[in-house]
């Protein structure tokens, strides 16, 4: 009988065929238990957490997700307890039952000292309160000999001393000289600024942010200044002057179109105001020359 004798044998193929049956059930079995495992094919959309409160997001998706807290910071206008950041990211791709990495606005406010804004130029304060977490509420103008100088410092109605502890992203009101000459401030062109620029911007030039009306309701970050009173084109206003701004997405306007328009429209309203405003700031800018030069003669 030859070496190969046994597969002229039907027994053989039975086994051979059992074994082959056997084999792909176990494989079966395998990759069914790997699926489960590692929960192959299924994929989940992950949620937006951010501005909302952690606590009950945890609560709510616990099922779905295992949180864990890695830091907290003091963001200016944030609700303490909400979610400031979240890894992985908003509309990420993951698997249910992963780890979902949280940053979340303190409850416990940030604490910050008054610094010393007396008799110091309108942009040295405003840089210091800018570095010390503080905010400008308004530029409260008065008949002072020194222009643009900074006469005292208000916090909640009252004079408020250097060295107090306040919150940070307290506002503080900034009591500022007109000068001999009642300064006035030029109106500055906001038209597609985005609104976290707005307050600042105004305030470094000598004047308030007056009423902010948003036109829709898209996030903060596309808001831009869509059309201001008064307009760009104004001229100059006595200093202190409240500027109302109005908000739209720029998701949805064309601001370069739109700025043309109203630049143009508002030059026709107030163009002899500007005229004006023009010929008196050249006249002003003249005499202070003229009297720079006849000092330096002695």
């Amino acid at each position: 009988m030859g070496r190969l004798h046994f597969l002229k044998e039907k027994k053989f193929y039975l086994n051979l065929l059992i074994i082959l049956v056997l084999c792909g059930i176990l494989l079966w079995i395998t990759f069914r238990l790997l699926d489960k495992y590692t929960r192959h094919d299924k994929v989940y959309t992950m949620p937006d957490f951010v501005g909302q409160d952690y606590n009950q997001v945890k609560h709510d998706y616990s099922k779905d997700f295992h949180f864990i807290l890695i830091d907290s910071v003091y963001p200016k206008g944030q609700q303490p307890g909400s979610i400031y950041q979240q890894d992985p990211l908003p509309g990420s791709k993951i698997k249910k039952g992963r780890n979902v990495y949280a940053i979340i606005v303190a409850v416990t406010p940030e604490k910050t000292i008054m610094p010393n804004l007396k008799n110091l130029s309108l942009r040295e304060a405003l840089g210091r309160l800018e570095s010390s977490g503080l905010d400008v509420e308004r530029l409260d103008y008065q008949t002072y000999s020194y222009r643009n100088n900074v006469i005292d410092q208000y916090y909640e109605g009252q004079p408020i001393q250097e060295g107090t502890e306040l919150v940070k992203g307290s506002k503080i009101v900034l009591k500022v000289g007109f000068g001999q000459d009642r300064m006035r401030a030029k109106v500055p062109n906001l038209i597609g600024k985005p609104a976290s620029e707005t307050k600042r911007l105004l305030n470094l030039l000598g004047l308030n942010l007056g009423e902010e009306v948003f036109e829709d309701n898209d996030s903060i970050q596309y808001m831009c200044v869509r059309r201001m009173s008064p307009g760009p084109s104004s001229g100059s206003v006595l200093a202190g002057t409240a500027i109302d701004v109005w908000y739209h997405s720029s998701r949805t306007l064309d601001f370069k179109k739109e700025m043309d328009e109203l630049l143009h429209e508002d030059s026709l309203t107030n163009l002899p105001q500007l005229i004006i405003d023009t010929i008196t700031d050249t006249i002003t800018e003249s005499i202070e020359t003229t009297d720079f030069e006849y000092e330096d003669e002695f």
